[in-house]
């Protein structure tokens, strides 16, 4: 079975029925879900008609007792130090909501899942490729 976090766009793609990552997450025991996506979630949910829906959907996927909320502790926050400073060497900077759930899978020692690219700027954390139906 598979461990991943998972990115915004990717529970985005879930509830629009992406056979793809439905599938995906029928295969993993773990998914993890930083608590920046779920401030992202949560700001998209807000402008919406569906606002109580939508946060109904998403306490009852964190409810099936394979999805965890990953909060930020001090682990965390030198994993973001490192990526930082890696980037910056680069010079290619990524979000920074990016930059938290990055550090927060490579704290978990979990593959990522994302249709973002520029997670592939990050050394060291392990990408899970996921074909996006509308690709």
């Amino acid at each position: 079975m598979r461990r991943i976090a998972i990115d915004t766009n990717i529970y985005a793609a879930f509830k629009n029925n992406d056979v793809n990552v439905v599938e995906m997450f029928q295969d993993c025991d773990f998914i993890g879900v930083d608590i920046a996506v779920v401030a992202e979630l949560f700001s998209g949910f807000s402008p919406g008609s569906r606002e109580k829906k939508n946060r109904r959907e998403f306490e009852a996927f964190l409810a099936t007792g394979r999805v965890e909320v990953l909060l930020h502790d001090l682990e965390t926050a030198e994993f973001y130090m490192l990526i930082v400073k890696k980037l910056q060497a680069k010079g290619r900077l990524i979000p920074t909501n990016d930059i938290w759930i990055a550090a927060n899978a490579m704290k978990h020692g979990v593959a990522l899942c994302s249709f973002d690219s520029h997670f592939d700027e990050v050394e060291g954390l392990l990408l899970l490729s996921v074909e996006n139906e509308r690709s």
